[in-house]
């Protein structure tokens, strides 16, 4: 009985989100005295595989079924099953994005199983008990969950564990068949468009984000974001009043009904800081307000603040990251 961890895939290499998971599957192994297996699904380097030893991971079972490139859920939910059976794994773990919160829901129906997802601690097990805790409300509270099923599905909160780095440890690389029909792929989205910034960072995955609001006053001024993004590698984002307003495209809407982002570091141009954009943002390590403001509720989130105009500190700003790269 191993633990299964699903890791998720992107230009061939394992996304940072899932090496996070990969580790805290690891941790999770070692605290029940048994090992961790991934499971991979579509286009990944075998090399980006087998480094997943370097998070704990013994083995990799990849499907390679070409369908499975695209993201289709029941497709998904069929593969994992099938990892899980083979292995007889009563613990899987996921990154608590996008694609894993809806595999994991669909899987703990599939699985008669618990889910727990943001989650943000190592599972207690005293007593026989299964508890994690995880975030709640927005990220304004946490609570103590017990997964009393036999099977406990977690999905792990972006950032809340460092990815284990053992240099030299590499994974087995097996191949995994689910029989797949054409029947899994019924509910195939029709198209799928991957937006991401100038610089080619793609903002779910994106370790700096560079985002604005209405501060901003306008589209015309929004090449202040742009260019701060691009010295930076960053990727661009904005609040929702700006994509309401048809400033910028809805897909760089960060915040609760928008994309979640769990950057290194997050820089806020001209946001006033909502609870619901916060909801979008609360997992960064750091972030940085920048608004004239001096009450403006996302002072009391961030981590640093500079109070002024957006208009003369952040060309500085533009200029010092400039001078820094030479």
């Amino acid at each position: 009985m191993s633990v299964l961890v699903f890791v998720e895939g992107l230009n061939g290499e394992i996304k940072k989100s899932s090496l996070e998971a990969a580790s805290y599957g690891s941790q999770v192994a070692q605290q029940l005295g048994t090992t961790a297996t991934a499971v991979a699904i579509g286009e990944v380097h075998e090399e980006a595989l087998t480094k997943l030893g370097e998070q704990g991971i013994s083995k990799v079972l990849y499907d390679a079924d070409d369908r499975l490139k695209q993201f289709v859920a029941d497709a998904y939910v069929k593969v994992i099953a099938k990892a899980a059976q083979q292995e007889s794994a009563k613990v899987l773990v996921f990154s608590n994005s996008n694609i894993g919160a809806a595999v994991g829901s669909k899987l703990a129906v599939r699985l008669n199983g618990s889910l727990a997802t943001n989650v943000t601690s190592l599972p207690k097990t005293d007593g026989g008990q299964f508890v994690v805790t995880r975030g709640v409300f927005s990220g304004k509270a946490f609570a103590d969950v017990a997964l009393i099923s036999d099977v406990k599905i977690v999905a792990v909160k972006k950032n809340s564990f460092e990815a284990a780095h053992n240099a030299g440890n590499t994974a087995t690389v097996e191949k995994l068949s689910a029989e797949l029909t054409d029947a899994d792929f019924a509910a195939a989205p029709k198209e799928t468009v991957m937006q991401d910034s100038d610089g080619g960072v793609l903002l779910p995955e994106a370790e700096i984000v560079v985002s604005g609001g209405r501060g901003l006053k306008g589209p015309k001024n929004w090449h202040l974001v742009e260019d701060l993004a691009k010295v930076l590698g960053a990727a661009t984002a904005c609040s929702k009043p700006v994509s309401d307003m048809d400033w910028r495209p809805h897909h760089e809407h960060v915040g609760q009904t928008g994309i979640t982002v769990s950057p290194n570091l997050y820089i806020a141009i001209g946001i006033s800081g909502a609870i619901q954009h916060l909801a979008g943002v609360n997992s960064s390590k750091v972030i940085v307000v920048i608004n004239k403001d001096p009450e403006a509720p996302f002072f009391k989130a961030a981590d640093y603040g500079i109070v002024g105009d957006a208009f003369e500190i952040v060309p500085k700003l533009i200029e010092a990251a400039k001078a820094l790269d030479k």
